[in-house]
């Protein structure tokens, strides 16, 4: 399995992040993508991947409730000098997040469509955070339309509606803990959706699945997400395992 999603660098892993690598490991998970946030998170992060180089890839990218009046340009521009030093297999995380701040909308757009210009430029995917926006993530996105730009809607907890116009434009939705929660809606009509479509990841350390609910997530817990969908798909562990594997390594740029 791949996990798609999650911050391994987070300060929550500062007391046990080899074990919780090991933990996953054991489970069977053979790659973790971890996303960028803004450049305090960057130095952590790429330190991560060059202890595990076969099994943990950064993205890079500013994170939209990252995205400040004062500091965003400058941010960006630390983006781009990474973009052009090295090979990542993704920009992310990016996107529009109004839960947080509505006040920022203007400069979180702009902030992302220059994220995606950079991203069709280099034929990389894009990783999408999209948290109570998804009318002005789409808005963006018809924008910009390309035949290079693709990706992964992150941590998807839209409706079906959203899920179909997600894919539409060349996108797969990425499936966390929010499909094993009782509230998470997306478990009923997760069905219509391709598996094909579909990418396993944790957000970890937030959001874990059911029965860990409310505590620390980690990537071990992937089994548990991919077990959820076993039940909502009617198909083996394996194929679940086979299929949401082979749709990540398609979706990333291998480096």
């Amino acid at each position: 399995m791949i996990d798609t999603h999650t911050h391994l660098y987070a300060e929550e892993f500062d007391e046990d992040r080899k074990e919780a690598i090991q933990r996953a490991l054991d489970k069977g998970i053979t790659e973790f993508y971890l996303p960028a946030i803004d450049s305090e998170s960057h130095e952590k992060m790429l330190n991560l991947e060059t202890e595990y180089p076969n099994q943990i890839f950064s993205m890079m990218g500013l994170h939209p409730c990252y995205v400040k009046p004062e500091s965003w340009e400058k941010e960006l521009e630390i983006v781009k000098n990474y973009l052009d030093q090295r090979a990542f297999p993704a920009i992310g995380e990016i996107g529009i997040d109004l839960y947080w701040d509505k006040t920022t909308l203007d400069i979180q757009v702009k902030a992302f469509e220059q994220q995606i210009d950079w991203a069709i430029e280099k034929d990389l995917p894009i990783v999408i955070h999209t948290r109570e926006s998804f009318d002005e993530t789409f808005e963006v996105l018809e924008r910009k339309k390309h035949p290079k730009l693709r990706g992964i809607f992150h941590c998807f907890s839209g409706n079906l509606e959203h899920a179909k116009h997600a894919i539409d434009l060349n996108f797969i939705l990425g499936i966390g803990g929010v499909v094993t929660f009782k509230n998470g809606k997306i478990d009923q009509f997760l069905n219509e959706i391709p598996l094909d479509k579909i990418v396993l990841e944790t957000d970890s350390p937030y959001l874990a699945p059911v029965p860990h609910r409310g505590k620390r997530n980690e990537s071990s817990y992937l089994d548990l997400v991919a077990g959820k969908l076993v039940d909502i798909y009617k198909v083996d562990f394996s194929e679940i395992d086979r299929i949401t594997t082979e749709n990540a390594k398609k979706m990333f740029v291998q480096i």
